[in-house]
């Protein structure tokens, strides 16, 4: 099966999933392989079916590669330790609203907190979804009660692990939604300052439902960025404040980001999962 299609407009287009499997010849790399070489591998494999197949044809689809890549690390990772929580890729909010996965009760606090905002303001409340959904494992044990390792790597593998969020629609309750994990092939200024922004924004609205609900000692909820690489000014950049956290000084200020892992390979994946899926 080629992985390449010919859009209307003569151009060469790269069917993203198909191409995937079959440059990975449908199995997991190497534990230790380089995510960033395994990606660069796949782009010249592409050019060579296809050489008018672009540079930025290319970009479009290493991101959905790279979350893939660790969606499957996840997944296993979660299937070797039965106790760990379960990190689930979330679509984009114009798709699906990752506030839907929480009780009825609780979407419709939140909903009422967007309709508040832009009654008694000209201003909205918008925000997007992090890349990955970490669920509470007990509850993912009611749900998924039997979670196997994925071997083999084919179409079907890669809709299962895009769409399984759908089974935990509305059944999340207050501590059952653990935290988000946001993942970028590579941070570059204008991503940087998305990541932060984005842990913030869901902080706040962990916040809000605490409040309404008046959940006192709450478990906190956790924000996570992972990338192929991160420097110096990547971690400077991250480490900021969660922004409603320092309008009281009722509470210590909280981290928009708690902490930020450089995962390029399958065991840097399960290394960086092994802190961050803890329960």
């Amino acid at each position: 099966m080629t992985f390449i299609r010919t859009l209307k407009s003569g151009k060469s287009q790269v069917i993203k999933d198909v191409a995937f499997c079959t440059l990975l010849k449908n199995k997991l790399p190497s534990e230790t392989k380089r995510f960033d070489e395994l990606i660069s591998d796949f782009d010249e494999q592409v050019s060579k079916v296809d050489k008018s197949v672009t540079k930025d044809a290319l970009n479009n689809v290493h991101g959905d590669w790279y979350e893939w890549l660790l969606a499957l690390a996840a997944w296993n990772f979660c299937a070797e330790n039965r106790k760990a929580n379960l990190a689930l890729m979330t679509p984009n909010i114009t798709q699906f609203d990752v506030s839907r996965l929480y009780n009825d009760k609780l979407y419709d606090l939140i909903k009422d907190l967007r309709e508040k905002v832009l009654r008694s303001s000209t201003v909205q409340l918008i925000s997007s979804n992090p890349d990955f959904v970490i669920i509470d494992r007990n509850l993912a044990n009611r749900l998924i009660p039997k979670m196997e390792k994925i071997s083999k790597i084919d179409e079907d593998v890669i809709r299962k692990i895009e769409a399984t969020y759908k089974s935990f629609e509305g059944k999340c309750n207050f501590e059952e939604i653990a935290g988000y994990i946001s993942v970028k092939v590579s941070f570059r200024p204008d991503r940087r300052l998305q990541i932060p922004h984005e842990g913030s924004l869901m902080k706040a609205i962990y916040t809000h439902l605490q409040t309404r609900e008046w959940i006192i000692n709450p478990k906190g909820i956790k924000y996570y960025a992972l990338a192929t690489k991160v420097g110096t000014p990547d971690r400077a950049a991250l480490k900021t404040v969660a922004t409603h956290s320092i309008t009281t000084v009722h509470s210590i200020p909280q981290a928009a980001v708690d902490e930020v892992f450089e995962v390029n390979s399958l065991q840097q994946a399960r290394e960086a999962f092994a802190r961050t899926l803890a329960s």
